[in-house]
C-alpha cells in the first residue's frame, strides 16, 4: 500500500495578513511541500504599535515554531502577576512559573521585536506588500484569488490571517463574527523608570489601569473601560487611581486608542478557505491568548495538513482539535471581563478570597499542547 501523500505536497498556499498570525502560519508550513505566498495591504512591515505579554504556552508555541531564542532574547521575564484595587492594595498575586509549572517562561515584548522575530522566521516565503485582496472565490478544492493590484491567481488553500476586521472573512463569509465587545482600550508606551519586571493591574470602578516592563527603558500601559464611559477620557478615567498611575500616563505616549471588538463564528472555513487567529477567534486581552491562539492555530494546521490525504480533511480536523481550545479561552475570557465589571466592594471582596484559585483556574486547560 503507497504511503499517504501530505495535503500540500505541491500545492499552492495564499496566507493573506503579515501579522502575528499570518507569519506563524508561513513559518509552520515550512518544508510542508507547499509553495505558500504572503500578500499584506500594509506598505511596509510593522515597526509601532505597543507592548505584549506572552504567557508560557505562547512562548511554548514560539519553542515549537523555531522562535524561541529570537523572542526571548530581547523580552524581559516576567516572575509575577498582581491585582490590585484601584489604590494598589494588592488583592491577590501569583508566581508565573508556579501557574505554568515549567511549561515555558513568561515573558513580555514590544510587539515590534516580536513582529521582525516573526518576519525573519518566515523569510523563506515570498511577502508582497501594499497587497490585498478583491475578490476570493471558492471554486471546487481551489479558490480564484483576485487582488487589488490586477493580479490573480488559483489556490489549494487560503489562509485568513488578517484580523478582527479580515478582508478574507467579508468576502467569503459576508457581514458575520465581528462584534463589539463593549470596552474601550488606549495602549501607551513611557519611560520603564524603576518599574519592576511585575505584570501589575489595577481595578478600579469601571476602569482597568495594566502596566509591564517591555524592556530595559520602556514600559507598557493598558487603559480600558466601558465604551459608554469612554468619553470621559483617558486623563478623567486615570484620575480614578492612586499613585502614581496619574503620573505615569503623564509620561507616556499613546500607541494606540479604540473599541475592542470580538469575532465569533462557526465554521471558520468554507471551501478551501480557512481563518485563523483573530480573524476567526478574536477576544478582548484580558487573557493575554491572542498570540498564543494564533501560534497555536499555525502548529495545528501545519500538522494536520502533514497528514491528511487532502485539504478538505485536515481542514475538518483543525476545527474540530482547535474550536474546543478556542472556545474555552473565549468563555473564560468573557467570566474575567464580566468579574472586573462587578461593583468594586463585591469585585474586590471575591479576588481577595478566590482571585488566585480562579486565575490558576483559568490557565489550567492551557496547559496542554494544542
Amino acid at each position: 500500500m503507497s504511503a499517504r501523500r501530505p495535503a500540500l505536497d505541491g500545492r499552492r498556499v495564499l496566507v493573506v495578513g503579515a501579522g502575528v498570525a499570518g507569519l506563524a502560519v508561513a513559518r509552520a508550513l515550512r518544508g510542508s511541500g507547499a509553495g505558500v505566498e504572503v500578500v499584506d495591504r500594509a506598505a511596509a512591515p510593522a515597526v509601532g504599535g505597543a507592548g505584549i505579554f506572552l504567557p508560557a504556552n505562547a512562548v511554548r508555541g514560539l519553542r515549537l515554531l523555531g522562535l524561541e531564542d529570537a523572542v526571548l532574547g530581547s523580552a524581559v521575564p516576567i516572575a509575577r502577576q498582581e491585582v490590585a484595587d484601584h489604590r494598589g492594595r494588592v488583592l491577590y498575586e501569583v508566581g508565573t512559573d508556579s501557574v505554568w509549572q515549567g511549561i515555558a517562561p513568561t515573558v513580555a515584548t514590544h510587539r515590534a521585536a516580536l513582529h521582525a522575530a516573526l518576519l525573519d522566521g518566515a523569510g523563506h516565503v515570498e511577502i508582497r506588500w501594499g497587497v490585498g485582496p478583491g475578490s476570493i472565490v471558492p471554486d471546487g478544492p481551489e479558490a480564484d484569488v483576485t487582488f487589488d493590484d490586477g493580479t490573480s491567481g488559483r489556490y489549494d488553500l487560503v489562509v485568513g490571517a488578517d484580523g478582527a476586521h479580515s478582508t478574507v472573512r467579508r468576502l467569503v463569509f459576508g457581514d458575520a463574527g465581528l462584534r463589539p465587545s463593549g470596552l474601550h482600550a488606549w495602549r501607551l508606551l513611557g519611560p520603564r523608570g524603576d518599574t519592576e519586571a511585575v505584570w501589575s493591574v489595577r481595578l478600579g470602578r469601571g476602569v482597568t489601569f495594566l502596566t509591564f516592563p517591555i524592556g530595559p527603558d520602556l514600559v507598557y500601559h493598558y487603559v480600558d473601560v466601558s465604551a459608554d464611559d469612554a468619553d470621559a477620557g483617558l486623563d478623567g478615567l486615570v484620575a480614578r487611581f492612586g499613585a502614581p498611575v496619574a503620573e505615569l500616563v503623564a509620561a507616556a505616549t499613546v500607541a494606540h486608542s479604540g473599541p475592542i471588538e470580538e469575532v465569533s463564528l462557526a465554521p471558520w472555513s468554507r471551501g478551501p478557505v480557512l481563518l485563523v487567529g483573530d480573524a476567526a477567534h478574536a477576544t478582548t486581552p484580558s487573557m493575554a491568548q491572542g498570540a498564543a491562539m494564533a501560534f497555536e492555530d499555525a502548529l495545528v494546521l501545519a500538522d494536520v495538513l502533514g497528514r491528511a490525504a487532502s485539504v478538505p480533511d485536515a481542514l475538518r480536523e483543525y476545527e474540530e482539535r482547535r474550536r474546543p481550545r478556542v472556545e474555552q479561552v473565549q468563555e473564560q475570557t468573557r467570566r474575567r471581563d464580566r468579574t472586573r465589571g462587578l461593583h468594586p466592594a463585591a469585585r474586590n471582596g471575591l479576588l481577595r478570597v478566590a482571585g488566585e484559585r480562579l486565575f490558576r483556574a483559568n490557565y489550567r486547560g492551557m496547559h496542554a499542547v494544542p
